[in-house]
């Protein structure tokens, strides 16, 4: 029995608890299997790549993780799961962390090309910050995050065998090594090769030759937009149950069974993915809409079986540390204004109560999570500040800086009535302390708007994604505040904090990371980053007659397991 099949069978009692009655109609249904299933998500799906700053706040990871297989991926739980049908992983006795990753032998893209070590030496050297070029040392690859991967000394591999060693650097044994080279991580690197003019992506990395690297960045940055009603499928090869077939706005991205896939075959051999700004009503009621995996506020369409829960990921404003709030006293002015405890309420825990942990109070730090041992005490150095909205503090510290009336536009991918809601309540708090706050959301809202000066602050979760977001492991929040990361779409940077935040990739003692955890979080509350609000709400529901759809408050969504969804009419 695969790891996968052993967690799907232990989370069969949460199924039932997540979707209710549509699955116990489902499961007693004596209908055949429906063919097809409609599945929405709150997000667009702008590119193939998850690993791009886009590409890491879109869809993305809702739409592909069974697409894009990996030797890991993320269970119910939040959790870093092996999935044995991409190979195996060990670790090899060394002074230094040194794992053998071995790629199974049937496995093969849906090309027919298999799958060999280059894909995990491109997604090494693509995430791993270490190519750059300029006088200002600009990444080569827009990778949102270097998590991990940074830590990696060297990763040996001869291009086209099946196994890989990837070293550590000394004293860099990443805890979260095991989530490295996971769904939606690993893309084709035969494909980059072709669309790159090199005869492979390994030797090129590996001897450090910057111009042919150039021409990879170049293709894994871009090449693999996704654009309704111009997709290339010669570029999307699939190492998963599912493939990319087609992708245009009046027909969705339609998955099918791929049929080089090596493992147990889905149990449906076709998925549609609807992406934000479908009419689910429409759909829904001509038949197409099955699935809706959402935050919670968004349309449901009649008779849908709907159950909400908290995400991993955190609902925040990340500001620009330039234009109107350059200044930390700007920040601190607007989190001041910001009645954080009443958006709390009325916003942070729809159709659920927690007494602890994840989605029971307002969060109130951003390098630990709620449900982790020392998570008391790191809040606690909020001492209850940027609870309730402070007009006279905020205005005293407009007034520290400098600073009269300030603008400050937050954007967020609409529609979205809960987000509409939460920046139309922080408009009416702050403007009475002079701070004039503007909704500067749109269809086509990306993250990158704040990096580009358009927008003072994005409204979304952990990375400043739309969608769902987070992990069990809080590498991705934390990383999002380290200087020179893709998804620090604000420009932070402090030298103290990329020290922590590095420190606490490896840390494996509970006192010394509350320690550092507790400094860092009092230089991020004074320098004012983010201004981290709740866990997400989030919400799933199902048609009548689904089964087998389980909740994940991660990034990956409901579509963890989208290969064992069936419906039955």
């Amino acid at each position: 029995m695969t790891v996968r099949a052993g967690v799907y069978r232990a989370v069969a009692a949460a199924v039932v608890a997540t979707v209710g009655a549509g699955v116990l109609n489902g499961c007693s249904s004596p209908e055949d299997p429906v063919p097809s299933i409609g599945y929405a998500v709150d997000n667009t799906v702008p590119t193939y790549n998850a690993q791009t700053v886009a590409g890491a706040a879109s869809g993305a990871r809702q739409a592909f993780p069974r697409v894009q297989t990996g030797f890991s991926y993320l269970g119910p739980e939040g959790e870093s799961l092996s999935d044995n049908d991409i190979g195996g992983v060990s670790v090899v006795p060394a002074d230094v962390l040194t794992v053998a990753f071995m790629i199974a032998p049937q496995a093969t893209y849906s090309d027919g090309v298999p799958m060999t070590c280059d894909d995990l030496v491109l997604t090494w050297a693509a995430n791993s910050g270490r190519f750059v070029s300029g006088t200002d040392n600009q990444p080569l690859f827009d990778s949102a995050s270097s998590a991990g991967y940074s830590d990696i000394d060297r990763v040996d591999c001869v291009s086209g065998s099946k196994d890989a060693t990837v070293t550590f650097k000394a004293g860099r044994d990443y805890e979260g090594w095991r989530s490295l080279f996971g769904a939606t991580d690993l893309l084709p690197a035969h494909v980059v090769s072709r669309a790159a003019n090199v005869p492979d992506v390994v030797e090129p990395i590996l001897a450090g030759d910057v111009a042919a690297v150039r021409r990879i960045a170049d293709f894994w940055n871009t090449g693999w937009t996704l654009t309704p009603g111009a997709v290339d499928t010669s570029l999307l090869p699939s190492n998963g149950p599912y493939r990319v077939d087609s992708y245009t706005v009046d027909g969705g991205l339609v998955l099918v069974a791929n049929d080089k896939w090596w493992g147990i075959p889905p149990e449906t051999e076709r998925v549609v993915i609807w992406p934000k700004g479908t009419d689910l009503a429409a759909r829904a009621d001509a038949g197409d809409l099955d699935i809706v995996d959402q935050g919670v506020g968004g349309t449901l369409p009649d008779a849908f079986t709907a159950t909400n829960f908290p995400s991993h990921g955190v609902e925040q404003l990340t500001f620009a540390t330039s234009g109107s709030l350059s200044s930390s006293a700007a920040r601190r002015a607007v989190a001041l204004c910001t009645a954080r405890e009443q958006l709390f309420e009325q916003y942070g825990h729809q159709g659920y109560d927690r007494p602890n942990g994840i989605g029971a109070d307002v969060v109130d730090s951003r390098l630990v999570q709620p449900n982790a041992l020392i998570y008391g005490p790191v809040a606690g150095t909020a001492s209850g500040r940027y609870r309730q909205a402070d007009t006279p503090a905020a205005q005293a510290a407009l007034k520290d800086a400098s600073l009269g009336a300030v603008t400050v536009r937050i954007g967020y991918l609409a529609p979205d009535p809960r987000r509409a809601s939460i920046v139309a309540d922080i408009a009416a708090a702050c403007s009475p302390a002079g701070i004039t706050i503007t909704d500067a959301s749109s269809e086509d809202f990306g993250p990158e708007a704040l990096r580009a000066g358009a927008v003072d602050a994005v409204l979304a979760s952990t990375g400043s994604a739309s969608g769902p977001s987070g992990a069990a492991s809080d590498a991705a929040a934390r990383y999002s505040l380290h200087s020179g990361i893709g998804s620090n779409v604000g420009g932070y940077a402090n030298g103290r904090i990329d020290a922590i935040v590095d420190q606490l990739a490896v840390e494996t003692s509970d006192a010394t990371a509350l320690s550092i955890a507790t400094e860092g979080e009092n230089i991020l509350w004074n320098d004012m980053p983010s201004l981290p609000l709740f866990n997400q709400p989030r919400s799933l529901a199902v048609a009548d007659g689904m089964s087998n759809v389980v909740a994940n408050p991660t990034t990956s969504g409901a579509g963890w397991n989208m290969d064992r969804w069936i419906l039955l009419r």
